[in-house]
């Protein structure tokens, strides 16, 4: 296979994972228009259609999925044999692709991206914020950072934080209105903020715990959303009661008399943070880095 047959196979790949050409272009480096061209070459090369393109999607054809199905563990292969050639060599260097939450790009790798850089300026990180359950594999990213209880089977995970806090809070002005649960069961008197888990559009069942009594409940209110900033806005303003992990912005809320904790004795830990990543890979030196970074870990002399 020639060298072009090969990239525009790659490009025809990342186009069917990414669900947009904008988004595959982007992770190929390439210009939207470049890589509509380099789909047009395979087209016209293999003389099939390959996908169908709409202004809001593409997806491939039935000829598509099936040629996808068959090069995509392939190119993954190759993929995967470059990094181990590079982490054989040692060297801390080239693309770390991680797919995170938003909750952990803002709370765990933003601080310490001049850290990293400083210490690993041949490190590319190309940060990809995800709060569905995505594929890291199919989507050939080195690792993910997910909450425990939603980790993916057969990966090697590092835990990255304790267990975290569910927190239900509401404002001042709306207990001084409606008054205070006490019982999980009085939160079917109340207005309830509920959110919406991206990728899969469930909404979350409120599970809580008092010593061995665990309670799963569907609420209802007037605000639903899947963006932590909306959903946590909407309590401050008195909209009802929300129920969440913990977050530095209700904590400060909390602190400055915004948001006051109720049902804290109904309120159990979740698993906190992990970084995981595939078993059927070792982690490539700059992988290990980033790890160790995120750990505040001593860099090895």
């Amino acid at each position: 296979m020639r060298g072009a047959e090969f990239a525009e196979l790659k490009a025809f790949a990342a186009v069917v994972e990414r669900k947009s050409f904008a988004r595959a272009a982007d992770h190929l480096g390439l210009s939207a228009s470049a890589l509509s061209q380099t789909i047009r070459h395979l087209e016209t090369r293999l003389r099939v259609r390959l996908l169908n393109r709409t202004t809001r999607s593409v997806a491939p054809t039935t000829v598509g999925a099936r040629l996808y199905n068959r090069v995509a563990p392939m190119i993954q292969e190759l993929d995967a044999a470059v990094v181990e050639a590079v982490a054989a060599s040692g060297q801390t260097a080239g693309t770390l692709r991680i797919n995170t939450l938003s909750y952990a790009a803002k709370k765990l790798i933003a601080p310490k991206l001049g850290r990293f850089h400083r210490e690993h300026p041949e490190v590319v990180l190309d940060i990809v914020i995800d709060d569905g359950i995505s594929d890291i594999v199919a989507g050939r990213f080195d690792a993910g950072i997910r909450i425990g209880e939603r980790l993916e089977k057969d990966v090697i995970a590092v835990r990255l934080t304790p267990d975290m806090p569910m927190l239900a809070v509401a404002s001042p002005e709306y207990l001084a209105i409606h008054g205070e649960p006490k019982t999980p069961a009085d939160l079917h008197k109340h207005a309830c903020i509920n959110w919406r888990f991206p990728g899969s559009g469930a909404i979350y069942r409120w599970e809580l715990q008092k010593k061995r009594k665990k309670i799963e409940m569907t609420v209802t209110g007037p605000l639903i959303s899947n963006l932590q900033e909306v959903v946590l806005e909407g309590a401050m303003q008195g909209l009802g009661i929300l129920y969440s992990y913990e977050d530095d912005r209700i904590y400060e809320s909390i602190a400055a008399g915004r948001l006051k904790r109720v049902l804290a004795d109904w309120s159990p830990t979740f698993p906190g943070l992990f970084l995981y990543y595939s078993n059927r890979h070792h982690p490539q030196p700059a992988l290990r880095a980033f790890i160790d970074c995120l750990l505040d870990r001593p860099r090895p002399a």
